[in-house]
């Protein structure tokens, strides 16, 4: 299941309670204290679809910290709690209307404190009252309800209708592990690949009136918005290049100004479909929409390289 969007309530785990305590000879306090409450944190990974382990449970608590002990034996710490999140999830608290965004794998967040652990009677001794029979309570940890949105960090997009060939080709260039199949019906999560530093990213769901919310539309739009530079695949089967081509350019100019700004790269895909002249016509009519054309089979040897030659352009620029 691919989660974009959750509302969950987190807790940070409750002190435990200060120990009463005394020695076995004598009267002195050895009451401990009690443990701190277990952190909430949120750290980035790549796995676009690890907000599912929200989809079925919306409240979630750090463990409580530990009793204080006897003999001056403190209650153990509650262990924090650690969520992993895509990389470019946005966390809105909406308590304190802060806004906090994952932006590395790896980078880690803290949302919520654990209460501190009580006293025991041993730090509640003074001068007037030398064997005290007292202890203090551990403190609440911290409650919030966030709102975790994401949105897509990736350098590059691949874009087109669906069977334009964007599977396939993050495959080839990042042994990805995505859905292939030959079929004109859009995947319905996006995948992620590697390729040397650069994250690429197959956004699915742009189909004609997507900007308009038709079919899973808008949801996948807003990934793209993240993405530097992209990739439009256009598959030679097509009948007619300049129109599917035209589809989802309208698509993202009717969404938003700046994903029509993005730099982007046309992709003839398929092209082992078409005799060479048919090609040579369908590159004649997408190079007077967008001179940046490369054309290529994933059949043919060498093509792949055409591809490599740009992803390896951009991985010096960034």
């Amino acid at each position: 299941m691919f989660i974009d969007n959750v509302v969950i309530t987190i807790k940070g785990g409750n002190g435990g309670d200060g120990r009463v305590a005394f020695r076995k000879i004598g009267r002195g306090p050895t009451g401990a204290d009690g443990g701190q409450g277990g952190n909430v944190y949120f750290e980035g990974v790549s796995n676009l679809t690890s907000l599912a382990q929200f989809a079925h449970k919306r409240i979630f608590s750090a463990p409580d910290g530990q009793k204080g002990g006897d003999q001056f034996r403190d209650g153990a710490g509650g262990k924090d709690l650690i969520f992993k999140v895509p990389v470019g999830t946005v966390i809105s608290i909406q308590e304190t209307n802060q806004i906090k965004e994952i932006l590395k794998v790896k980078e880690k967040i803290l949302i919520a404190w654990g209460g501190q652990g009580g006293w025991g009677n041993f730090k509640l001794r003074s001068s007037t009252n030398t064997t005290p029979t007292q202890f203090k309570r551990g403190a609440l940890g911290q409650r919030f309800t966030v709102r975790l949105e994401l949105k897509l960090i990736a350098q590059v997009g691949l874009i087109g209708l669906p069977n334009a060939g964007k599977s396939s080709l993050l495959n080839n260039l990042t042994r990805s592990k995505s859905k292939v199949a030959n079929y004109p019906f859009t995947t319905l999560e996006p995948s992620l690949g590697v390729y040397h530093d650069l994250i690429l990213a197959d956004i699915p769901g742009l189909i004609e009136g997507a900007s308009k919310g038709k079919g899973l539309g808008i949801k996948f739009l807003q990934h793209i918005e993240r993405t530097a530079i992209l990739f439009h695949l256009i598959s030679s089967e097509s009948e007619d290049v300049k129109k599917d081509y035209q589809i989802i350019r309208k698509e993202l100019e009717s969404y938003s100004d700046i994903l029509a700004e993005k730099e982007e790269y046309i992709l003839l895909t398929k092209s082992d479909l078409r005799t060479n002249p048919e090609i040579k016509r369908q590159e004649v009519i997408l190079k007077k929409l967008n001179k940046k054309l490369v054309t290529i089979s994933l059949l043919k040897r060498g093509d792949l390289e055409k591809v490599e030659k740009i992803l390896n352009k951009i991985v010096l620029e960034f």
